[in-house]
């Protein structure tokens, strides 16, 4: 567009000018709008940004979020439905100071200003107190900071209502080219201006009395009719025709479409496909050999589909970042619907073989579905984040980006933020949380509180790293989003997955978990404590090992990826699970849906009753009999869809998928719905039969998981089972280093322990930050003492390797610059028990030693002194009871080992004050011998889950370690539970019910109490 000119106007400085006539403006006056995704600023949500213009006729409207562009497209959406004229930019703010708004005349435009906002993040700088040129862009001043003559050509002034008046006799009037109408928009009412002002208060952290006014939104910066408006500028028609004009010269356009992703791996669509045809051909001849048809030609049948839907290079990428990973020596697991693909499968992107469970591409992709696809690649979490950055390096920074999640405010989070701002003290806010409701009860701003915290809910708080979603886009990214650089070192678009679906992107979700963390930590474990090498990726000979398959049907599976939870390992026991289809199934129908609709007991009593159940149509059986007739996948839906109706696989899946939620046209279910019905009508099909399978398809589908997940995770799990089985030492201490299991670290040890390891407390000569095994010796390493610096942990094990074994604390003194309060936790922890000193005697030597009065200076002494040397320097071991548990060396070495690291390494039940319960059964192991009976029982509690009945009431289940060290579980009733509450960690004489289901017993619990420890006597008199 052409720059702005004056239109002359001889009486435009004269107040009492006759108007401008306005009948042939367009409502086109709010140049600077804010939603909420102006953190902690802005009050609307775009869907009522536009509602409110709508309902104001307004005909066009710029959206200029504060330093964000999360909505831009939903915006123009809205805006394009509506019918209003949509403009997008950014208003530039640096520390709550407003700098600048940018408007994009086009999409060139909204990339210049996006590269602003984001080479501003990744440099790590701030926003410039003048932008750089824009050739595509307006900037729009807030107020004259240099000389108006020196404005450039796409450079304004923006004049806000109240400042219209200043103008009168001003030399602005010279230059009324440069002059726009500016009448900012964060709010819509009084209401939604003290909604700003909460929130501000939340970002400044202040009390709502103290905000400081200078970054604050003003009363009057709200949706205001426009005639209202226009009203303001009367006198200076020129603003007004030049606001009109900047309007009318931005339009912009969002395309959606799978083309804004990476469109070639190799350069061109062609070369793209006959790379993925040779990788795939290839790689199917390894996995099925040379003479397999069936596997050669479903594998021909998806490279077809792949070529036509235009996904040959989303597939080469995904192998591409899964051979780095390899070549690296990483190991990755891909899940998700991307292992319903033999493609896939062939290409090592996935170990989930379709052909053997039935797995339909049609679930991944197929010309019906609206959404694009994604693989789920999981790698180990320490490893996770250098796969990140060679796609970042392999694609461009230009082309990258992580997704942004939004963290909203949420309900007891945002009323304690509230409670703050109003200067509540910590006692009433904790009230108004515990019971918000009878706000009346408390204190007399509790009902505010919860009416502005129930307007916040849900609101965009920040923005988040989503769990490892990447984008590579064809063009720049900037040219949909701006981009911020997050603490990990990984810059991430400012919108988040769903607009990234709006917009065509399909994401890498390139994801990290503890599992694969367990199995490489175990396996380099094997190698250096047995000199063994393990091969886990054998996976067909693992799920035909007998000690494998008696591992996972004996339900001792702690530690082993996704089957070590109670409730898990009850399943397994219960299903007698020892194959792999049965894992694949025990995955999916443990999920709560499953479990709350009663398909989980109904799918167990099925498989132990085969005969007592008829199938729904004979579809059902020769579909789901691995199942018995329970359509426990999504897959399943697919089947029953496909083969009883006749709908073809990829309209099922739309309906299987609109039917679990997804968002599709309106017409679309009604239009398979009548489809569905009129095929069975033309099958023979009975009405009442095709209405029965529908509410079955509806109601399956809510819950169903997808197979090729379930399938990809009894994968990993068979993995973990097998190193279990054969090297359960190593195992457990992998899992212990890797901080991520379903359990506290001390359950760990202790399972450890029951499989022949002996557990040593932290030595300085053993020891180092992580969990270590020698043999079958196993040392707690110095990061699981609680107040022991990283830092410190890290030298002690340097100078070590360095000088040799300490020989006495004075040696460990001299070498080690070791703060007192670090060496009283090492004493007290019994890291010097070498020395044969006790842990008194000790403390008097830390005293003499490190003279208080004098300044350590890290020499070392000129001379050693021997006169503390007392000891071999080596730890000596706790002797082994049958009990897995090592006996006490003192009491009050056991309650230190609980002050540090949170649990003793003697027997807990030692600890009891008095132990005596001659009724109480001692073997939890064969609990199920006294099926029928109450029982009382000793436990050590290790974890609960409270659960809601139908009606409301609370119930819970627990998880125990009975006196001979195994595990054992119980159900507490409503009734029982509220008169026999749990009371924290310790242990509870428990008496109840043994109750065996489908051969796993448990304790239906009818009275329970905590017993008492034994008296502390470290600080007795």
């Amino acid at each position: 567009m052409a720059p702005l000119h004056t239109v002359k106007n001889d009486n435009a400085c004269c107040p009492n000018a006759l108007a401008y006539t306005y009948t042939h403006l367009h409502a086109w006056m709010f140049l600077n709008c804010h939603t909420y995704y102006s953190l902690r600023y802005g009050t609307l949500s775009p869907e009522e940004l536009v509602r409110e213009a709508k309902r104001r006729d307004i005909t066009a409207l710029a959206l200029t979020d504060i330093n964000n562009t999360s909505c831009a497209h939903e915006f123009v959406r809205l805006c394009e439905q509506e019918g209003i004229r949509p403009a997008v930019g950014i208003d530039f703010r640096r520390d709550g100071r407003r700098l600048y708004t940018g408007l994009a005349k086009n999409a060139e435009g909204f990339r210049e200003l996006n590269k602003l906002l984001t080479d501003c993040s990744l440099d790590g700088r701030p926003l410039p107190d003048q932008p750089p040129p824009m050739a595509n862009a307006w900037i729009i001043y807030p107020r004259l900071f240099k000389p108006i003559a020196d404005f450039r050509e796409h450079e304004l002034l923006g004049i806000r209502p109240e400042h219209v008046a200043r103008l009168f006799s001003h030399p602005l009037l010279r230059h009324q080219h440069k002059l726009v109408a500016l009448s900012p928009v964060a709010f819509a009412d009084d209401g939604g201006h003290q909604l700003h002002r909460l929130l501000q208060a939340i970002d400044q952290n202040a009390l709502l009395t103290k905000l400081n006014p200078k970054v604050m939104a003003r009363a009057t910066e709200r949706l205001m009719p426009p005639a209202t408006l226009r009203s303001s500028y009367q006198h200076y028609p020129q603003i007004l025709r030049n606001t009109e004009r900047v309007l009318d010269s931005c339009s912009i356009q969002f395309e959606s479409g799978l083309h804004n992703n990476r469109q070639t791996f190799t350069g061109s669509k062609e070369g793209d496909f006959r790379l993925l045809e040779k990788l795939a051909l290839n790689g199917c001849e390894r996995r099925y050999g040379g003479h397999d048809k069936k596997a050669l030609e479903r594998t021909r049948q998806e490279l077809q589909v792949i070529r036509e839907q235009d996904f040959c290079s989303y597939f080469l990428i995904t192998w591409d970042i899964v051979r780095y990973a390899h070549a690296a020596g990483y190991h990755h697991v891909g899940r998700g619907s991307g292992a319903n693909s033999i493609v896939a499968y062939c290409l090592h992107i996935t170990d989930v073989d379709p052909l053997e469970l039935g797995l339909y591409f049609e679930r991944f992709i197929n010309p019906h579905r609206s959404s694009p696809p994604d693989f789920d690649i999981d790698f180990s979490w320490d490893e996770r984040d250098d796969v990140t950055d060679y796609i970042f390096k392999r694609y461009g920074r230009e082309y990258t980006a992580l997704l942004a999640t939004y963290s909203t405010f949420q309900g007891r989070a945002v009323v304690r933020e509230l409670g703050k701002v109003y200067g509540l003290p910590k006692s009433e806010i904790d009230k108004i949380v515990a019971d918000p409701f009878h706000p009346e009860e408390h204190h007399e701003l509790a009902k505010t509180i919860l009416h502005y915290g129930r307007r916040l809910e849900g609101f965009p708080n920040y923005l988040s790293i989503h769990a490892g979603g990447v984008v590579i886009s064809e063009r720049p990214i900037n040219y949909f989003t701006a981009l911020q650089m997050m603490p990990k070192g990984f810059p991430i678009t400012h919108f988040d997955m769903y607009h990234a679906e709006e917009l065509g992107f399909h994401k890498f979700d390139v994801l990290s978990q503890r599992g694969l963390g367990h199995i490489k930590d175990a396996v380099d474990l094997v190698k250096q404590n047995q000199g063994r090498a393990v091969d886990v990726h054998d996976i067909e000979k693992i799920k035909q090992d007998p000690q494998v398959r008696a591992q996972l049907r004996s339900g001792n599976c702690m530690g082993c990826f996704y089957i070590e939870s109670p409730a898990m390992r009850g399943l397994l026991r219960k299903l007698r699970c020892d194959n792999y289809r049965h894992l694949v199934a025990a995955s999916s129908i443990i999920r709560p849906g499953v479990a709350q609709s009663g398909m989980m007991r109904e799918y167990i009593r099925r498989f132990h009753q085969p005969h007592s159940f008829q199938y729904l149509h004979p579809v059902f059986e020769e579909q789901l009999g691995e199942t018995f007739g329970v359509m426990v996948y999504q897959e399943d839906v697919m089947k029953i869809v496909h083969h009883f109706a006749g709908l073809g696989l990829g309209e099922s899946d739309v309906l299987r998928r609109i039917m679990s939620g997804k968002k599709y046209k309106d017409d679309t279910l009604g239009r398979l719905r009548s489809k569905y019905f009129d095929n069975c009508r033309d099958r023979g099909h009975s009405d009442e039969l095709a209405q029965e399978v529908w509410r079955q398809i509806e109601s399956f589908s809510g819950y169903s998981f997808c197979k090729a997940h379930s399938a990809s995770f009894a994968v990993e799990s068979f993995q973990s089972l097998y190193l279990k089985a054969y090297f359960p030492l190593e195992f457990m201490v992998a899992v212990i280093n890797n901080f991520g299991g379903f359990y506290q670290p001390e359950y760990y040890f202790h399972e450890a322990r029951m499989n022949g390891g002996a557990v040593h407390a932290p030595c300085v000569n053993h020891s180092q930050y992580l969990t270590t095994i020698a043999g079958r010796d196993i040392y707690i390493g110095f990061g699981h003492l609680h107040g022991m610096e990283r830092q410190a942990a890290h030298r002690i094990v340097a100078e070590r390797a360095r000088g040799g074994p300490f020989r006495s604390l004075e040696d460990f003194i001299n070498r080690m610059p070791a703060a007192p309060e670090q060496l009283e936790i090492l004493i007290r922890i019994g890291a010097f028990r070498f020395t044969g000193r006790n842990k008194y005697e000790l403390m008097w030597d830390k005293v003499a030693l490190m003279n208080p009065k004098e300044k350590w200076d890290g020499t070392l002494p000129l001379f050693e002194s021997r006169e503390w040397e007392m000891g071999s320097g080596e730890c000596s071991a706790f002797r082994l009871p049958p009990s897995g548990f090592p006996l006490p060396a003192s009491f009050e070495q056991a309650f230190d080992e609980i002050e540090l690291l949170g649990f003793p390494l003697c027997s807990p039940f030692d600890l009891l004050e008095n132990r005596h319960c001659a009724d109480c059964i001692t073997l939890s192991a064969r609990l199920g011998d006294f099926a029928g009976r109450v029982v009382r029982l000793l436990g050590y509690y290790v974890c609960k889950k409270d659960v809601r009945t139908r009606r409301g009431q609370l119930m819970a289940f627990g998880c125990w370690i009975g006196q001979d060290g195994h595990f054992f579980d119980t159900t507490h009733f409503p009734e029982f539970l509220k008169t026999f509450p749990f009371r924290g960690k310790g242990i509870y004489k428990i008496e109840g019910k043994v109750v065996e289901e489908f051969g796993f017993p448990g304790i239906e619990v009818i009275r329970m109490e905590r017993l008492a420890y034994r008296e502390d006597e470290r600080y007795g008199l």
